[in-house]
């Protein structure tokens, strides 16, 4: 038999003892049940007010007060997006495709969901409505195995569940300076009237009939494309973390910042820093206790000159 043969036949059987062992690991005794499962009921999806979560470094808790979702990590507590975590729940609460993998408890370490699992628990008051272990991926990445704690069945479904746990904790956070609303942009038409105070000028920008007046600086023929371009981005404003170093009392905030009247009468007060060296800045918005970290993208349409209000 020649070389090329043996080849062959040697990598033959070694697909075939791959494709054995897959087999193995996904045939089991619950292997059929596709039927369509839900982890959680909606009602009791309904009265969550804790959820509890461990995967793969994060740990992070998210609690509900007063119909509102907080973020609580490292000891500090910051406001959630109430989207995400409603997002969160329904994935337990939709009836999908959860296989069977496994009934057995010494496929669990297999899976990744014996010692040492990941985990989401949640809670209504001190009741546990959900304890669930997060495991391992399948080989394409397109599932994770996951197991009811107090239950030696093993599931597959999708890998969604573990992108939320395992990406960073800032993305529950609600980094909306002005948070009316987390989905789609606030409408121009709610302001009336923007003051931005600087060291060095004072720009005010004042609705008058259909168009906008401008004072403070010298705008022969101002565009409104441009002014409302410019009140949007102020109004939809959004940090990219919260910074727990600084005080809302720090006189950093006393030089510079931007007053939104509304017409409704609501008035909020903007408070910036100056930009750091690398464009960063920090915001504190009036009638709240935090700070936002400003990215330098951002920071750098907060203030514009007088020409680029200018009808082209």
């Amino acid at each position: 038999m020649t070389f090329k043969k043996r080849l062959i036949i040697l990598l033959s059987m070694i697909a075939v003892l791959a494709l054995t062992y897959t087999v193995s690991i996904i045939v089991s005794a619950g292997l059929g049940e596709t039927s369509s499962y839900a982890w959680l009921d909606s009602r009791s999806a309904s009265r969550a007010n804790k959820i509890t979560v461990n995967a793969e470094g994060n740990e992070f808790e998210l609690v509900k007060r007063s119909n509102q979702w907080f973020v609580l990590h490292d000891g500090l507590e910051f406001p959630a997006r109430q989207m995400r975590v409603e997002d969160f729940l329904t994935i337990f609460t939709t009836k999908s495709s959860w296989p069977v993998r496994s009934s057995g408890t010494s496929s669990h370490e297999r899976f990744g969901i014996g010692q040492g699992a990941g985990n989401v628990a949640i809670y209504s008051d001190n009741n546990k409505l959900l304890d669930l272990l997060v495991g391992y991926d399948d080989v394409f990445r397109n599932e994770t195995y996951f197991r009811k704690a107090h239950l030696n069945e093993v599931r597959s479904g999708s890998i969604t569940i573990k992108t939320y746990i395992t990406n960073a904790v800032n993305n529950w956070y609600n980094l909306r300076l002005i948070s009316e609303t987390e989905s789609g942009n606030m409408d121009i038409d709610v302001i009336q009237k923007l003051t931005v105070n600087m060291p060095h000028e004072t720009q005010v920008f004042a609705r008058r009939n259909r168009g906008w007046e401008i004072s403070g600086i010298n705008v022969e023929n101002p565009s409104r494309n441009s002014i409302e371009g410019y009140i949007r981005g102020i109004l939809n404003m959004e940090g990219d973390s919260f910074e727990d170093s600084v005080s809302r009392t720090d006189p950093i905030f006393d030089q510079i910042n931007m007053v939104l009247e509304f017409g409704n009468g609501r008035i909020v007060t903007i408070r910036y820093s100056e930009p750091d060296e690398n464009g960063r800045c920090f915001a504190h918005v009036s009638g709240k206790e935090y700070i936002y970290s400003i990215p330098a993208w951002s920071a750098n349409r907060l203030y514009r000159t007088a020409s680029s209000f200018e009808m082209q």
